[in-house]
């Protein structure tokens, strides 16, 4: 189940001054370094082998999918290995940035792969946001499209406007399907990158405004460093 976040000020609201509650809604997993992986791996375990109440898996399981996906045994598992396990739920592969992107945010000690404690929080963290991609995909589709995307974006607190959220839509959807047809949704990976890089960017900017009127100056460099800092 989801927490309902608490009232707070909501970046990204039409006025001047973002001073609208955040709506009651879920809020999005709580960012790396929480004591928290994929959405599915290529040995999935049976529905048997999770807790009886579908709660996380002991460590013992947990130590098995690692090994699975630490192919050349090293204890450690690379960026490529972690790409080589990680599916979306119609088994398209992860987009290697968003892969990139969660080894960032999990791989504290900066070797530039994770071992089995930083794999735990991976795991959990995946997760979640499954979980979260599941309650905003509501025809079932297996994917997030505008509207959905929309939707998840103002519970977790981003009133964007429809011109954010139409670039937003551009940069994370698939590129269309040769030969017409209907245009592609968010994949749960490209999901999960989109809903961080909005955080991610809020954040940047309520640290710089200082005074919470919507309003910030910054110079070239600090502007830079905010946008390359997003994932």
């Amino acid at each position: 189940m989801y927490h309902q976040p608490s009232q707070r000020t909501s970046y990204g609201a039409p006025s001047h001054r973002y001073s609208q509650s955040r709506p009651h809604g879920y809020a999005p997993p709580p960012p790396a370094g929480s004591p928290y992986p994929p959405q599915q791996l290529h040995h999935r375990p049976s529905q048997s082998q999770s807790s009886a109440h579908g709660g996380a898996p002991d460590q013992a399981r947990l130590w098995q999918w690692f090994c699975q996906v630490d192919t050349d045994r090293s204890g450690e598992i690379s960026v490529n290995e972690l790409h080589a396990a990680l599916i979306n739920g119609d088994w398209s592969r992860f987009d290697i940035d968003t892969v990139k992107m969660l080894m960032g945010m999990f791989d504290v000690d900066r070797s530039g792969t994770i071992g089995f404690n930083e794999f735990q929080g991976l795991w959990k963290y995946i997760v979640d946001w499954q979980k979260a991609f599941k309650y905003f995909d509501r025809d079932g589709s297996g994917t997030i499209d505008g509207h959905e995307l929309a939707n998840a974006l103002q519970n977790f607190g981003y009133n964007l406007s429809p011109t954010l959220m139409s670039l937003i839509e551009q940069k994370y959807a698939p590129a269309p399907i040769a030969g017409g047809g209907p245009k592609p949704g968010i994949t749960f990976d490209r999901f999960v990158r989109a809903c961080v890089l909005v955080r991610t960017l809020t954040e940047a900017f309520k640290t710089r405004d200082t005074d919470h009127d919507g309003w910030i100056q910054v110079n070239y460099e600090d502007f830079m460093v905010m946008v390359l800092s997003a994932p």
